[in-house]
């Protein structure tokens, strides 16, 4: 499948890969893993990976990074994008494992996204990125709704830690975001307006600026009616990535 990605996509094609689910600590099925793999990893009563120790967690990473040597030797690999659970809070263990994961991924890029505002509250966000650059990973922007009382959606910190600036526009839909059995693609159903994406015009300049590489990237999981053409849908993602770079032009 990497094979392909390399051989499909145009030259300087850039390709940011989300990690697999045990490299970020999210709940993981035991059957996704490979065979030999699931034998030794310990599970819990919902068939989920419990806890692995610390060399079966590397050994995710070997593979997972091996996976990825077609778009490596391509010159088509950007980041490895680690977006935290949101119950990843901020603290002395989640800041030692980001610095071990940090060590798993080598000479690969690191995307870190947090999922908990406690990353970004005033109390910790200075501590948050003078940490991310220490460790050399980049911190990961997000335009996402805007909450005072759900812990996951954080607050809107526009940041450089790296020679990459990176943001993404998850959309903002409150009222699907937390949604009791809701998919992804209604918590990211969004279509930016104009208005909405010229307000970030300036914001990305200045961050495009203060690095050597900028990347913007929307949800691709939803379409939307055509806001010129009542009788067709359009992707967002598409629609939002053209009505962003005609603005910046």
């Amino acid at each position: 499948m990497v094979e392909g990605w390399a051989e499909r996509t145009p030259p300087r094609f850039v390709m940011h890969v989300k990690a697999f689910g045990l490299m970020t600590r999210h709940p993981v099925k035991v059957e996704v893993l490979p065979e030999d793999l699931r034998a030794v990893m310990p599970v819990d009563e919902r068939g989920r990976v419990d806890r692995p120790p610390r060399e079966l967690r590397a050994e995710v990473f070997r593979r997972f990074l091996g996976a990825l040597e077609p778009l490596r030797s391509a010159g088509k690999l950007g980041g490895i994008l680690m977006q935290m659970p949101q119950y990843v809070v901020f603290k002395d263990s989640s800041l030692e494992y980001l610095e071990w994961a940090r060590e798993q991924l080598g000479g690969d890029e690191m995307l870190v996204e947090f999922r908990h505002r406690s990353w970004l509250d005033d109390e910790h966000r200075a501590e948050s990125l003078a940490f991310l650059e220490r460790i050399g990973a980049t911190y990961v922007t997000v335009d996402a709704p805007k909450s005072e009382t759900a812990k996951n959606l954080i607050p809107t910190v526009p940041a450089v830690t790296s020679d990459t600036a990176y943001v993404r526009f998850h959309g903002r839909n409150l009222a699907t975001w937390n949604k009791r059995g809701g998919s992804a693609a209604e918590r990211f159903d969004y279509l930016y307006s104009q208005d909405e994406l010229e307000e970030w015009v300036p914001t990305l300049r200045e961050l495009a600026g203060e690095s050597k590489e900028a990347f913007v990237l929307f949800n691709n999981n939803a379409t939307a009616q055509d806001p010129r053409n009542p009788l067709a849908t359009v992707s967002q993602a598409a629609t939002n990535a053209f009505e962003l770079r005609s603005l910046l032009a």
